[in-house]
């Protein structure tokens, strides 16, 4: 495979603040990787070390095998980005905005069929002669995507691509990233975990400027305490009774219960992840309870994600610019 993007070492101090921690990560063609961690972990600082919007004060990162602080404008040729924010010129209408942003970026013998292009792929016909400043955070945020598909980059790099849109047009915007994802190497930054199961072929998880893991979505959920756990609906009035002897199973390590009106949820987590289902199917026969349903859990990445995760400050090179992380 092709590596397109490289991070080796990236460091950033902010004063006395060591935001990034030395991150390295390669990202190869055809690869959606989704970038997550909590508030002031260092995410967007990373972003903007990556893009060039900020230069590391150790490490090196790379563009298709150019160093983005030696040859600033080659690697940004290749790179679409995507701020948080999407920051825009609030006279400007959609239209005359992403033709700026085409002159820009030296589109010449095609830039109105690019223009066309980019407002058409993020759905803009609605808006697209209405000021920026009119429209709504959604349209905003898609005016702000399609800059950033509006040369047909290499590499996007996304920060929190779907904030502010309703769901049809989250759904709208995934099923645009996963088309373009097998020519591209795509990082998307988002707290949104269900985004990851949607779009991503990869997850790094950061925290305190370090990564903590990286691997496939699936790979990471295999991780939680909810792998191969099992989950038994039932009344409540029995609940209880349940749950001690579900937690009495050698292949149990621990159990809990929930209420919902007249009906409870008990699960049962599986020592060593291991699959406890045929187990659990055994006692409910003998004990003949009145299960409703049985469900088999394989593993949550927000389990695996808080696990894993702690700081809640806010990044340092994020509150310099005025942006959250």
């Amino acid at each position: 495979m092709t590596v397109m993007l490289e991070a080796r070492g990236l460091v950033k101090h902010f004063g006395a603040i060591r935001a990034v921690d030395g991150i390295s990560f390669k990202v190869e063609k055809g690869e959606v990787l989704g970038f997550l961690g909590p508030n002031g972990a260092g995410k967007t600082t990373t972003m903007k070390m990556l893009t060039g919007y900020l230069s590391p004060t150790s490490g090196e990162a790379f563009i298709c095998g150019q160093n983005v602080h030696d040859e600033p404008l080659a690697t940004k040729r290749r790179l679409g980005y995507l701020p948080e924010g999407a920051p825009g010129y609030s006279d400007m209408t959609p239209r005359s905005f992403l033709d700026f942003i085409a002159a820009a970026r030296g589109l010449k013998a095609d830039r109105e069929a690019a223009i066309e292009a980019a407002g058409e792929s993020v759905h803009l016909a609605s808006v697209w002669d209405q000021p920026i400043e009119t429209l709504s955070k959604g349209f905003r945020r898609r005016v702000g995507l399609a800059q950033a598909l509006i040369h047909d980059p290499d590499i996007l790099i996304l920060d929190e691509p779907t904030d502010g849109l309703d769901p049809n047009q989250k759904h709208e915007v995934r099923a645009l990233i996963r088309n373009m994802a097998s020519e591209k190497a795509i990082i998307i930054s988002t707290h949104m975990l269900e985004e990851v199961d949607a779009i991503c072929s990869r997850a790094i998880i950061i925290d305190r400027g370090r990564i903590v893991a990286d691997g496939h979505p699936d790979e990471l959920k295999a991780r939680s305490r909810y792998r191969n756990a099992v989950t038994l609906v039932l009344p409540a009035s029995g609940a209880e009774q349940v749950e001690k002897a579900l937690a009495a199973l050698d292949e149990v390590t621990d159990t809990s219960r929930s209420s919902d009106g007249d009906r409870c949820q008990v699960t049962a987590f599986a020592k060593g992840g291991k699959p406890i289902l045929a187990a659990v199917n055994h006692l409910v026969a003998r004990m003949s309870w009145a299960v409703e349903e049985i469900s088999v859990d394989q593993g949550r990445l927000d389990d695996v994600f808080r696990s894993l995760t702690h700081s809640d400050a806010v990044d340092a090179g994020d509150a310099a610019s005025g942006e959250t992380p």
